[in-house]
């Protein structure tokens, strides 16, 4: 049998793996995605019966001992408000991690039956122990990875260096692209372990106190990987490793707002007000995303102004302790000097005139 790069055999495929493999070989991956496709392209009130039905299926299935994975953004304002129509009893869990803009936390806690985690270390903490969360999470895990090879971790330290896995075959959307290379030798470390340690850990750690098992707002439109899980699992996860339900996996962005300004659904105000274009799409006004204000994933695809000058006009005492305190600031810097590609540079700027 073919060894791998440290000479030994690879592992076989996880469950989760064949499944994936098997599913893609006959074609059922296909169709799921084709089925995705339909119920994405249903009417609103449509798509809000059959996550009503989703809903019922995950609370019957336990017994009621559910609650509601609530970040206190437009997507889980949503979703509360779908469950606490049936089930007004749920609880909502809310993971402080005092990375969150003040209007959102002042949202959350305005809200009845909301029990309120808080991560074990601080978000500086994070940093200095693990690193910053630069590009993306795979871009910030294979940078992690490349910057500390091991004997015991050459198999994925080849996977992100050269785009091959255990089993010597190539695959894509691994290596790590050479735009962000220069981050091998950035005198900072980066990393993806952030939303483990202030998010989800919290989060589990109630579920094993309390054996609730969990809604979240997430859908398969979100990104490549939601939408694989959403294929594998479809929306009520019983197969999963940790069981949860994303009720709304087939929704999109656009019927949030769809639904938010039909039922008049509360979310925070730093989103401001929820607008449409001449050709109907929808958006908001204030910030696009209500996720740690510090973090720096996917920032070189926002259009100007990014997250950062805006918060440098909205919350000044914000943007000085994340650009200053937690070193930001330099972090963005050495990017804007060292990164190849000019126009991810670009992006990587912090102060701005607005107007």
């Amino acid at each position: 049998m073919m060894k791998d790069a440290a000479g030994n055999v690879p592992k076989e495929l996880t469950t989760f793996e064949k499944k994936w493999r098997d599913s893609v070989q006959s074609g059922a991956a296909k169709d799921k995605m084709q089925e995705l496709q339909v119920l994405q392209s249903l009417p609103l009130d449509q798509k809000i019966e059959l996550t009503i039905a989703k809903i019922k299926c995950w609370y019957e299935s336990f017994n009621g001992q559910v609650a509601v994975s609530f970040s206190g953004g437009k997507d889980s304002s949503v979703l509360l408000w779908l469950v606490r129509r049936i089930y007004p009893e749920v609880p909502a869990v809310f993971c402080n991690t005092g990375l969150e803009y003040p209007e959102l936390v002042r949202h959350v806690k305005a809200m009845p039956n909301v029990i309120i985690m808080r991560p074990k270390i601080p978000f500086n903490i994070v940093l200095l122990k693990h690193g910053y969360p630069l590009a993306s999470k795979k871009v910030a895990r294979g940078i992690s990875i490349l910057r500390h090879p091991t004997e015991n971790n050459q198999n994925v330290y080849r996977l992100y260096d050269q785009g091959i896995n255990r089993f010597g075959e190539q695959v894509n959307g691994f290596r790590i692209a050479d735009r962000w290379r220069f981050l091998v030798d950035a005198p900072f470390e980066c990393s993806d372990k952030c939303c483990s340690i202030m998010k989800k850990e919290p989060m589990a750690r109630y579920q094993r106190e309390h054996g609730r098992r969990q809604y979240v707002g997430t859908m398969a439109a979100d990104s490549k990987a939601r939408q694989k899980a959403y294929l594998q699992h479809g929306c009520n996860g019983y197969d999963m490793k940790d069981p949860k339900s994303m009720p709304m996996g087939f929704w999109t962005e656009q019927d949030v707002f769809r639904a938010i300004v039909k039922y008049q659904i509360k979310i925070p105000s730093v989103y401001g007000q929820v607008r449409s274009k001449s050709d109907g799409t929808m958006y908001c006004t204030g910030v696009k995303r209500t996720g740690c204000v510090f973090c720096m994933f996917a920032i070189h695809m926002e259009p100007s102004p990014n997250r950062f000058q805006r918060l440098y006009h909205s919350h000044p005492k914000l943007y000085r302790y994340c650009m200053d305190n937690l070193g930001l600031g330099d972090v963005m810097a050495y990017v804007r000097n060292n990164c190849p590609d000019k126009a991810v540079a670009h992006k990587f700027s912090g102060q701005m005139t607005l107007f």
